[in-house]
């Protein structure tokens, strides 16, 4: 690749924006494109937070990854002077009989340095009496992790980019042309077209479909519903200052934000729902996950047993079969890279995400075969079991 090259990326959310800023710093000259804006409410980067956290169990890259992220976050929340990550730590649960999730995470999380503590139930209910830890054996509690906050990153991410010089539009591209052999060019919405050097897609839940004899179904959008519970007037137990981020493999996989902006206490089932439009889909929750919410919040945390739905969200997840990012060349077109497949854990991993996959177009690097494309003609076992869905959030 020459030396200053022109890079069209295609999506503004945490694999795109960062990929863009980190191309820019590196030299090139870059343009950035989103369909309908950093962070919009269609997008994977959307809504308002997303988890920080090191704990990914067991033989995997990620805790050594979101532990470049966590460095990258707060380098960028000093340059920007402006507060992007939220620490009131992340709770692991874990029962003595189905803990191989949190054993294995200690040994990765202590050799790439992010800090944590085993704590014992005891311990946990001395310092979180809002929380029934009926069980729960032991914890691992991450205390400079929590939440970061999605919407405002991502615009944070592409006011930089523009700052520095980067080209960024609100554009959609078209997708009949994008596998008929090599890309020279890219008609945009406008009927303009943008020539470039390298091509990178970033497109969340809509690369399938940008893609179909490629992909064909191995990225799946799912519908995932959030909600958001009111506490008591006055009740400050369940905000962000009194209690951490946490996350339970009891049964189904659940996990929450302590009341983050004061939008109310918020929780999820992590397992994966139906498949989802994302253009057209109508976001709303399911009435039976609802129920089935309800009545975990009033074992879990007592005192919200009867307390307001105040807010709900419809997100989605772009689910590989593995779990695993993709990031690829697009097999036919070297000079177009496919980015995507968060699976329902990639927010954090932007910053650092963004400077690997910045490395391997600049450079004309090769993946790591975790991260290729043709690992899916291997047929390869799962990343995880299905009991702990173990790369969510």
């Amino acid at each position: 690749m020459r030396a200053k090259p022109h890079v069209l990326v295609i999506g503004a959310g945490a694999f795109g924006g960062w990929t863009a800023l980190h191309l820019l710093q590196a030299g090139a000259r870059v343009t950035l494109l989103d369909a309908w804006g950093p962070g919009n409410s269609r997008a994977s980067s959307g809504g308002e937070t997303r988890v920080m956290r090191g704990t990914y169990g067991p033989d995997q890259p990620y805790t050594a990854m979101a532990a470049r992220a966590l460095f990258l976050w707060t380098k960028y929340e000093r340059k920007w002077k402006r507060q992007l990550l939220h620490r009131p730590g992340v709770l692991w649960m874990a029962t003595g009989r189905d803990d191989a999730f949190e054993r294995g995470s200690v040994k990765l999380l202590g050799a790439a340095r992010i800090k944590f503590q085993e704590l014992s139930s005891s311990q946990m209910r001395k310092r979180w009496p809002q929380i029934n830890f009926e069980g729960v054996e032991w914890g691992i509690f991450e205390p400079e992790c929590g939440y970061l906050e999605a919407r405002g990153s991502c615009h944070a991410v592409v006011e930089a980019f523009i700052a520095a010089g980067g080209k960024y539009r609100q554009a959609a591209v078209q997708a009949d042309e994008l596998e008929s052999g090599s890309l020279r060019s890219l008609e945009v919405s406008d009927g303009s077209r943008i020539k470039a050097d390298a091509y990178v897609f970033a497109c969340g839940p809509w690369l399938g479909t940008l893609f179909p004899q490629t992909l064909g179904n191995l990225i799946r959008a799912t519908k995932q519903d959030v909600f958001f519970f009111g506490p008591p007037a006055g009740d400050n137990r369940f905000s962000y200052e009194a209690m951490p981020v946490w996350a339970d493999h009891r049964g189904k996989f659940r996990y929450g934000i302590p009341g983050s902006d004061r939008r109310g206490f918020k929780i999820a089932n992590d397992s994966r729902g139906p498949d989802f439009d994302p253009t057209h889909g109508e976001r709303v929750v399911s009435a039976e996950t609802l129920r089935e919410i309800r009545e975990y919040v009033g074992f879990r945390f007592p005192a919200l047993k009867n307390a307001p739905l105040v807010e709900t969200r419809v997100c989605q997840y772009e689910q590989t079969p593995d779990s695993h990012f993709l990031v690829d060349r697009h097999p036919k077109n070297e000079d177009v890279w496919l980015l995507g497949g968060g699976s329902g854990h990639g927010f954090k991993h932007g910053p650092a995400l963004g400077e690997m996959t910045t490395r391997l177009i600049l450079r004309d690097g090769t993946p790591e075969p975790i991260w290729r494309l043709d690992r899916f003609n291997k047929k390869s076992p799962a990343a995880v079991s299905e009991k702990g869905e173990a790369l969510p959030l």
